[in-house]
């Protein structure tokens, strides 16, 4: 596939759902403990089902989540179609409470 249609692909999934969260494995199942720390930081948010790519599925969107963010590693969580961060950045803000009122509007509708 190639690059554009990747980075296209990327764009459909961040813009088609509301929380997408490109991670090593699956909510279910995470393959590294930051995949494992961001599932349960979103749990803890209070968003329960959200829109998981296990990037050791697919080497070109591991490769591309890289570059459509400009970001050097996974996992990677965008909301409304905006890139957040990865782990560390999930985890301070779910400590600053900034993460909570992100997410605040989808874990209502949960």
């Amino acid at each position: 596939m190639a690059a554009m249609d990747i980075k296209q692909r990327i764009h459909d999934q961040v813009t088609g759902h509301p929380v997408v969260l490109y991670m090593k494995g699956t909510p279910q199942m995470p393959q590294c403990g930051f995949s494992n720390l961001a599932v349960q930081v979103l749990n803890a948010c209070g968003v329960h089902e959200f829109h998981s790519v296990d990037v050791l599925a697919d080497a070109e969107v591991r490769q591309g989540v890289k570059e459509y963010a400009n970001w050097p590693t996974v996992p990677q969580l965008y909301v409304n179609g905006e890139f957040v961060g990865g782990s560390d950045i999930m985890r301070e803000m779910y400590q600053s409470g900034e993460l909570q009122k992100l997410l605040q509007p989808i874990a209502q509708k949960a």
